[in-house]
């Protein structure tokens, strides 16, 4: 997944043509939860409630086809029952509750369906997300209860996960967007051997706004 984010940005600086630019900054609130799944097993899982912010932009390839690469931050997490052993969080664990706070890099394509000023739109693309910093409480089955940050390494949980991400929404002429997203997690963040698969599910709706539209020239030829 990293290499096809890096072949998209190397594309994009590959181009020697005349380019139009939008700038967009956007937020929301979304809700997120996960898939889990424990020896081909799946637990049952519920929602949590977090947002989102960041800022990207609208690179035009050709008439109604942009590059749109996005970072922003995250807040997204899950709470699990655990019908059998899972480690982590750890092997008497009986459920979960779980924030993560996360950097996410999305390289996506913007396809306008009308050259209107107001027009709906889709997006498509992988995410490349770094979990920053987390947060887990849990019961086990002796009857203790632990809250604690969450441990990242090489038998825990990993700093890094992959999604596949989908927007669809509408941009009036002013600039001001409104769509819904949706997040799936291809790469799980559990990073132990015969540890639990553990991916992402995030929904939720964002506002943005595309700033006053640019023109670039990105000319990559060699100067003597």
């Amino acid at each position: 997944m990293k290499y096809y984010c890096f072949a998209l940005i190397f594309n994009l600086l590959s181009l020697n043509s005349f380019s139009q630019v939008q700038w967009s900054l956007f937020a929301g609130p979304q809700a997120s939860s996960a898939h889990y799944v424990i020896s081909d097993k799946k637990q049952s899982t519920e929602m949590k409630f977090g947002f989102q912010l960041g800022g990207g932009l609208d690179v035009q390839w050709e008439n109604r086809l942009y590059f749109s690469p996005q970072v922003f931050y995250s807040m997204k997490g899950y709470k699990v029952k655990l019908t059998r052993s899972s480690f982590p969080p750890d092997s008497l664990a009986i459920d979960n509750d779980v924030t993560m706070h996360s950097f996410e890099f999305a390289t996506l394509l913007h396809y306008n369906f009308s050259d209107n000023p107001s027009h709906f739109f889709m997006r498509l693309g992988p995410s490349i997300d770094v979990q920053l910093y987390g947060k887990e409480q849990f019961n086990k089955s002796n009857g203790e209860s632990v809250n604690r940050k969450m441990k990242f390494s090489y038998g825990d949980y990993g700093h890094f996960g992959a999604n596949i991400i989908v927007h669809a929404g509408y941009e009036s002429a002013g600039g001001l967007m409104v769509y819904g997203q949706y997040g799936l997690g291809i790469g799980s963040i559990v990073n132990t051997d015969s540890g639990p698969i553990v991916t992402h599910r995030v929904a939720g709706i964002t506002i943005g706004y595309h700033f006053k539209r640019k023109n670039i020239i990105i000319d990559t030829r060699n100067r003597e």
